[in-house]
């Protein structure tokens, strides 16, 4: 069973870039935040015991990127841990986007993907 639970477009102004004066100004972030866990008994029983409070999803990843991070791959992977410890969940994928990305060019955003998993959870394709 392959139950999800997605948070997409989680917008934040952050302070996260491998310049000093990225990290000072700050820019627009977003996230998606993808959590694995078998959703049964929170449909059954209409509980949000038996679920994952997006609230509290929500305010974790929001406390963790407060804290400013020089790379992308560094803010996507605390956050995965971050739930992975705090949460009921198997798994967790964390797409992290910076809008304003300086690199001489025109570009929507640049985008990292980290997926972790609990220890002790099968693998599953």
């Amino acid at each position: 069973m392959r139950d999800r639970i997605t948070l997409r477009n989680l917008h934040f102004y952050g302070h996260h870039g491998v310049d000093a004066a990225e990290r000072n100004l700050g820019g627009r972030f977003s996230l998606d935040v993808e959590l694995v866990r078998d959703l049964t008994r929170a449909g059954e029983t209409d509980d949000l015991n038996e679920t994952v409070d997006y609230k509290a999803v929500y305010d974790l990843v929001a406390g963790i990127q407060r804290q400013g991070f020089c790379l992308l791959e560094a803010l996507a992977l605390n956050i995965a841990r971050g739930i992975l410890e705090a949460f009921d969940v198997e798994e967790v994928t964390v797409r992290a986007r910076k809008q304003s990305v300086p690199l001489g060019g025109l570009i929507d955003c640049a985008e990292v993907e980290v997926t972790r998993r609990k220890d002790g959870c099968p693998n599953v394709p």
